[in-house]
């Protein structure tokens, strides 16, 4: 679920954004949950919110395939195997971002690691931990460094004809004390 949580200032603001992803057993009751959260932005580089855009699952025919293309875009640019792909796998005519602080397009991509580049804070992501998808929409987990910390990342893609067109993310700091629990963050997933 991709939601938006009111009232929610013991979390870090009054309106976070969340990406939640609850686990159902074989009896129909829930059995697990992760979430991610993170401050809404009412004013954001693309002029998108974090949280609209199209929602209609289709392609339900193209689900591994677009999940293989989200995975490809984690290693090779986010996790730096192969920056130059970027062409391949995202949108140069059409790329929709809601995340806050990046513009629409290759160009805005380009020019917010340019920025985090030029000030020695690019993020790096490290594992993917879960990759969930049905159709032409598909999440990945993701943990890395950021700021010098551990960090989740909460990346979710929608896909068109084989390349990814819109982009959705929560990014949230692994938290590491003060835990109601040993299971962690990132604990849990079954592998990919």
């Amino acid at each position: 679920m991709h939601n938006i949580w009111r009232n929610a200032a013991p979390f870090g603001a009054d309106t976070m954004v969340s990406f939640d992803i609850i686990r159902v057993d074989e009896n129909g009751e829930v059995a697990e949950h992760w979430d991610a959260l993170q401050p809404l932005v009412t004013e954001t580089a693309s002029g998108r919110t974090q949280t609209d855009g199209p929602t209609e699952v289709t392609d339900l025919d193209q689900t591994e395939a677009n999940k293989a293309l989200a995975v490809a875009l984690i290693e090779n640019v986010l996790m730096g195997r192969n920056p130059a792909r970027i062409t391949d796998d995202i949108s140069a005519e059409s790329y929709a971002q809601h995340n806050p602080m990046i513009k629409d397009g290759l160009s805005g991509i380009v020019e917010a690691v340019e920025a985090l580049t030029t000030q020695n804070n690019m993020f790096q992501y490290t594992q993917i931990h879960a990759v969930l998808g049905k159709g032409n929409f598909v999440l990945t987990v993701s943990e890395g460094q950021w700021n010098g910390t551990t960090h989740a990342f909460y990346d979710l893609f929608r896909m068109e004809d084989g390349m990814i067109v819109e982009h959705w993310d929560v990014i949230q700091p692994v938290p590491t004390e003060g835990l109601a629990n040993t299971n962690g963050m990132l604990g849990g997933f079954d592998t990919n």
